[in-house]
């Protein structure tokens, strides 16, 4: 026994055609995405605009210092030497004022400076490694203890006229220690423990003394009575790196 179910007709309009009611309901397509272009963009590769970009570049170009790839800016800058602190031409009026211990200059020596005491203390250093002494770390430990020592005692004898600190007191020592490098230099062609290199080793801590006494005492306008005690401090310096050449 079968059970019928009452299906209402179905009525399609305009005259029973299902296409035209497709046709009716088909979207009409719409234009692509076109974002929105700023006036005045903060970034101008984000305004898809030539123009705009164009314009950006030159306003930043402006405002760092003029167009790019002119070099006015690159020429009012200094020398890569002059940045870090090293002055060739200072580093050899100083040389010159040490090589005359006759007549010493104070004058090239009122600007400290640590650049010329660091090439001295490399070539003396080099100059030991070659006669087979690796003494990089005692060398440089014993002119920092040296440069301490002689500033306490200049200024324990200068008192209040005193006015030398520390860091012109190591570039002092560092330059006077030329003399020194000159006789390591010079021993290798010296037999070893030698009266010769004795004698020499003499008269190169007399002249590195007579030069590093010069200008502490010219740096001070009364200390001239106190010369000797400076020069007995500044024998015993250089009395230590002249026996590192020769033992």
């Amino acid at each position: 026994m079968t059970k019928e179910f009452a299906v209402p007709p179905v009525v399609f309009p305009s005259g029973g055609n299902p296409s035209v009611v497709n046709i009716q309901k088909r979207r009409v397509p719409t234009a692509p995405f076109q974002p929105t272009r700023a006036t005045n963009p903060s970034i101008p590769f984000m305004s898809f605009d030539i123009g705009s970009v164009t314009t950006a570049s030159t306003s930043s170009s402006t405002l760092y210092g003029g167009p790019i790839g002119v070099n006015t800016s690159f020429e009012a800058e200094e020398p890569l030497l002059d940045e870090l602190g090293i002055h060739p031409d200072q580093i050899r009026k100083k040389t010159l004022s040490i090589l005359n211990p006759v007549r010493v200059n104070a004058h090239p020596h009122t600007d400290s400076d640590l650049s010329g005491p660091v090439l001295y203390y490399v070539a003396f250093s080099l100059f030991q490694l070659l006669a087979g002494k690796i003494q990089f770390g005692i060398i440089l430990g014993w002119i920092v203890i040296c440069s301490m020592f002689l500033y306490v005692v200049f200024n324990m004898l200068a008192g209040r006229t005193g006015n030398l600190d520390l860091h012109r007191c190591a570039s002092i020592v560092g330059y006077c220690i030329l003399p020194v490098t000159v006789f390591s230099a010079v021993s290798l062609c010296l037999p070893a423990g030698g009266v010769v290199s004795f004698v020499m080793a003499g008269l190169f801590v007399l002249w590195s003394t007579r030069v590093c006494t010069s200008l502490l005492v010219q740096s001070c306008p009364h200390c001239d009575e106190h010369g000797g005690l400076i020069a007995y401090a500044c024998f015993l310096i250089y009395t230590l790196f002249a026996m590192l050449v020769v033992f």
